[in-house]
């Protein structure tokens, strides 16, 4: 089993189920449990960081508390790498790992959001029913068979994202010495472009893993995996949210002239 998520790998499925004994095995429906419980531990985060970042609410005249924005944004990054490092290396430690990092991942969301909504207005609601839509679509065209999981589909998705992963590690190395990558961060056609392919990537990451999940339940793998198996969907669908962030941030750049400068409290 094959996908592009370091999380989600048909081979940590495999080797937990040999190493676990035979009582209790993970459950597809058991990992969409554990997906909702991840999903409901970072919104209520995000609602946290988002109102303290933002105790005046976000609207015209939306000001943003500087420290908590900076506070909630890189310890919230930080804090998210590390329980995911945590989670991908120990395996078992999932059912307390997993939820951590959904949490960190929670206030690094609300703050980030809270700044984006703060310079264009409504993209933040709109981001989040994209994800949500995309992930449904992404679910049924699985479910129903409209999309084969064949390993020519894994390697391609595999490559595309290995890509993207290259591009963006390479322009955080430019920009460390002051060189910029032209177009794919701004708001012209090119842009918006690049945008849209890494979103349909992501996606389509979400198809692997779906697959990988199936596969590891079939496979009788430990029932603290599926706590694996939600956060390593939840790792692609933070990266899908803030690709639909960003694109919808360009798109209104580009069609229109509603951007509004983020005013920090004083």
């Amino acid at each position: 089993m094959r996908t592009a998520n370091p999380a989600l790998t048909g081979r940590i499925f495999e080797t937990e189920a040999a190493a676990a004994p035979r009582t209790t095995t993970m459950t597809v429906n058991g990992a969409v449990a554990k997906t909702g419980i991840l999903a409901a531990v970072l919104l209520a985060a995000g609602g946290l960081s988002w109102t303290m970042v933002f105790p005046a609410g976000v609207g015209p005249d939306a000001t943003v508390n500087r420290d908590y924005a900076l506070l909630f944004a890189v310890g919230g990054m930080i804090g998210g790498l590390v329980a995911a490092m945590v989670t991908i290396f120990a395996p078992k430690a999932a059912p307390v790992s997993a939820p951590v990092y959904a949490l960190f991942e929670g206030l690094f969301l609300g703050a980030i959001s809270g700044l984006f909504a703060a310079q264009w207005q409504g993209i933040v609601f709109e981001a989040a029913l994209l994800t949500v839509g995309v992930l449904a679509m992404m679910l049924f065209l699985y479910a129903t068979g409209l999309i084969r999981v064949s390993e020519k589909f894994k390697l391609g998705v595999i490559a595309a994202t290995g890509a993207v992963c290259l591009v963006y590690l390479a322009s955080w190395v430019l920009a460390l010495f002051g060189v910029g990558v032209p177009y794919i961060y701004g708001s012209g056609p090119i842009g918006i472009g690049f945008s849209v392919l890494v979103v349909v990537i992501a996606a389509l990451n979400l198809v692997l893993d779906f697959d990988v999940i199936e596969t590891g339940a079939r496979s009788g793998a430990p029932k603290y995996m599926e706590w694996y198996a939600a956060f390593g969907l939840m790792v692609t669908l933070v990266w899908l949210y803030l690709e639909i962030l960003r694109l919808l941030a360009k798109s209104v750049d580009h069609f229109s002239s509603t951007t509004r400068p983020v005013r920090f409290a004083s």
